[in-house]
């Protein structure tokens, strides 16, 4: 069945207190959604972000992000007060995420909220002890990761003492007494979390919208993950990473990108017939409809950069799990829909993979006009794909095509059949809409045309990014109507 959606992080939408969430606002772009005639609704990961704010590099795998708990409904709860919420200095600009006044007022106001529950026994319910029981195998280990990196002021796990870095079973246990409260603290943000976005979800579907979620191949170094399962990874004896993740030099840059994530333990992890990944992508279907895993090209073979260096110049390829994991998936999940981030440079390995998988596959509209002949362009496609516009890594279209020279502009025209640059827009989204492509999704930004000024993520950069936000007023009732003429169109 031909479906379209859209790609909207959470984070981006508008409402109070600094930052998008699981809001009143948040119900109203479901509202949007169905009334605009769209099927899917495309987030970005959940997870909690540390420093440079990327949902791709979390402090858990599986755990959510506290700034993403709508503070209103604690109000409601009698958790908060309005007054407390209002005199929270959460930023001012409404267009713009302040990350810095979001850490520094959203978790002293959350931990108001704890101090209350705690007292009006939320934490005796069944309900709450029934949440920390089903969510055992990761949110135990994540808690206490959480207390003990704020005991050590922030710092990363690598830099705690040696009993507790190494998790010395005598170091646990002391640090989960000197630490209780703000372990529960920790868990009880979990359980706000999964609430809220299931209620969310939960409506979400019922209006017949399904939720697209993110998850990065790999996890962050620091990370409650990392530390509490150093047997996943490529670590030393002491913990260290042996080498880490990464991609070569290409087009885009001369020295490759280097991410600094662990690499995993391939061989260990079949040994266990991949129950971490199975648990980790279980998960995920349940926060999610459909899953879309990022770097899908790293399962086949996966760039090895010896740790210490600056750039990935001197990295190598090394061998993946292949389809073996995916087997393995299907085996004890049952077939699941997955998209298979396949972009950049796809051997024909990697393409055989993605093939026996039968995963589609993403094709973005922005790197079609490189060539004359691009399997980006339309005409190249087949139905087993997802098109897009742009992403959240790329410059929103208006300013992809003010940015690119006459030479490609005017190539663009020709292809898309329109005689002004002020056009290029509702014709890109014409294009990727009418495609063969059984799903196609577009970007909020491109649908209200907006330009550089919207940009989500400069990718390999720090400081400026998962900044852009919608605010009231510009997703209106005649732009759903547009865009519910558009998709019928198309026979979306």
């Amino acid at each position: 069945m031909r479906k379209s959606g859209m790609l909207m992080p959470v984070s981006a939408l508008p409402g109070a207190y600094g930052i998008g969430c699981f809001s009143k606002e948040a119900y109203e772009f479901v509202d949007i959604l169905k009334e605009a005639g769209q099927k899917l609704w495309q987030i970005l990961p959940l997870g909690q972000t540390g420093y440079g704010d990327s949902p791709y590099q979390s402090f858990s795998t599986f755990a959510g992000n506290p700034y993403f708990i709508d503070l209103e409904t604690l109000i409601e709860d009698e958790l908060l007060t309005k007054e407390e919420c209002d005199q929270a200095d959460f930023g001012e600009n409404e267009e713009e995420i302040d990350y810095e006044k979001i850490y520094n007022a959203r978790f002293k106001v959350l931990k108001l909220a704890y101090k209350r529950a705690k007292k009006n026994g939320l934490m005796e319910s069944k309900a709450y002890r029934t949440y920390l029981e089903e969510e055992k195998a990761w949110l135990a280990d994540y808690a206490l990761y959480m207390a003990v990196k704020d005991s050590f002021d922030g710092k990363s796990w690598d830099q705690w003492e040696e009993d507790i870095r190494l998790r010395k079973p005598e170091a646990i246990a002391a640090y989960q007494e000197q630490l209780s409260a703000e372990i529960d603290f920790y868990e009880f943000l979990q359980y706000l979390f999964a609430g809220q976005w299931a209620g969310l979800k939960t409506y979400a579907n019922e209006q017949g919208i399904e939720i697209i979620g993110d998850i990065p191949i790999y996890v962050a170094f620091d990370s409650a993950d990392t530390w509490s399962h150093p047997e996943l990874f490529q670590l030393s004896e002491g913990c260290v990473p042996k080498a880490v993740a990464g991609v070569p030099p290409d087009a885009f840059s001369a020295t490759g990108q280097l991410w600094g994530n662990p690499l995993y333990d391939w061989e260990y992890h079949r040994k266990t017939g991949y129950d971490w990944w199975i648990l980790r992508i279980g998960y995920s279907y349940r926060l999610y409809d459909i899953v879309r895993v990022d770097h899908f090209r790293g399962f086949e073979a996966y760039f090895s950069i010896p740790y210490g260096d600056e750039t990935a110049v001197n990295g190598h390829w090394e061998k993946g799990p292949d389809f073996e994991l995916f087997a393995a998936m299907k085996m004890k999940l049952g077939k699941k829909e997955m998209i298979a981030e396949d972009l950049g440079v796809i051997t024909p390995p990697v393409r055989k993979m993605i093939k026996k998988c039968g995963y589609p596959g993403m094709k973005v509209l922005q790197f079609a006009f490189d060539s004359y002949d691009s399997e980006y362009l339309p005409h190249n496609y087949d139905k087993n794909c997802i098109v897009y516009t742009g992403t959240h890594d790329n410059q929103t279209t208006r300013g992809w095509y003010e940015e690119n020279n006459r030479k490609v502009q005017k190539y663009i025209r020709e292809y898309l059949r329109v005689k002004s640059g002020k056009d290029v827009v509702e014709a890109m989204i014409a294009t990727a809409m009418s495609s063969t492509a059984g799903t196609a999704v577009i970007p909020m930004q491109d649908w209200l045309g907006l330009g550089r000024e919207a940009r989500m993520n400069f990718p390999s950069t720090l400081g400026d990014n998962w900044k852009w936000r919608l605010t009231d007023g510009q997703l209106t009732d005649a732009l759903a109507a547009h865009m519910k003429d558009v998709t019928k169109t198309y026979c979306r």
